[in-house]
């Protein structure tokens, strides 16, 4: 099956000159055709939908329960699924690389496009640009999906609202920024469980360790987290002293640059 979707990725650049273009073309027909794209993908919706849902269903229990509900509570569900579609999305960017180096086929990929780096500059390029379009799909499909669940209780509200629309596209970019910092730790680490568990270390179980520990200093390296920082990026509303949205999103492109610059020089340096 791998032999077989490399062919098919080589023979869009093996008939003349390798271009950009040629190396994107064939990255793509490699990533359309892997069986886990198209399970990742609606899992990655359906994930992001699903506890968005829930989480209106929470808040208007919460609600008739007497306790507080806010605009800012209600306003952030569309991107209420982010916590776990991120894990979805970067497994999907991890394996998009790390699945051709344990079939082996990425000597093959290597040898047809002797410039590495356009390899990776093409797989990047797709991946943040699927991952960009299911985050903001995804927040669009939870925002039509919760408004039935608040309308009983005056709760529901339109993309016109103040903020929901950027945070709604922020989100996107957000997923697409999470799936560079994957494919990056894939194409460092070469191997699908180590990149997935490292990636879920950073954006779940560290930020999780670290919340349990007190300390003005902990707290503040928390913040700076991908996954914290990501949070700030999808914020409709900016606490005081907290991360602005653009502070969250230049912290997160640290996270996804930072590594990509190190896979693009291993990759050069090293042998396949």
């Amino acid at each position: 099956m791998t032999t077989t979707l490399h062919h098919r990725g080589s023979a869009a650049i093996a008939s003349g000159r390798v271009t950009f273009g040629r190396v994107l073309h064939a990255e793509w027909i490699k990533f359309r055709s892997l069986r886990s794209t198209l399970y990742l993908l609606l899992a990655t919706v359906a994930t992001m939908v699903g506890l968005g849902t829930l989480s209106a269903w929470g808040l208007t229990a919460a609600m008739d329960d007497g306790q507080p509900v806010t605009d800012a509570m209600i306003h952030a569900l569309p991107s209420g699924g982010l916590a776990f579609g991120q894990l979805l999305i970067g497994a999907l960017a991890v394996l998009f690389i790390s699945t051709e180096y344990a079939s082996g086929m990425i000597q093959a990929t290597m040898t047809t496009v002797p410039t590495r780096t356009a390899v990776l500059a093409a797989k990047a390029l797709i991946i943040a640009a699927v991952s960009y379009a299911v985050g903001t799909g995804s927040a669009l499909l939870t925002h039509a999906a919760v408004q039935p669940l608040l309308r009983p209780d005056d709760l529901d509200f339109v993309l016109t609202t103040t903020g929901v629309a950027g945070s709604i596209a922020r989100t996107g970019l957000y997923l697409a920024l999470v799936a560079l910092m994957a494919l990056a730790l894939g194409a460092l680490l070469r191997n699908s469980a180590g990149g997935i568990v490292t990636l879920s270390a950073l954006l779940l179980v560290l930020p999780t360790a670290l919340s349990v520990i007190s300390g003005d200093l902990v707290a503040e390296i928390a913040e700076y987290l991908p996954s914290n920082a990501g949070n700030q990026l999808v914020a409709i509303e900016i606490a005081d002293d907290a991360l602005t949205q653009l502070q969250g999103g230049l912290v997160m492109g640290v996270w996804a640059l930072v590594p990509l610059i190190a896979a693009t020089v291993l990759l050069k340096r090293r042998d396949v």
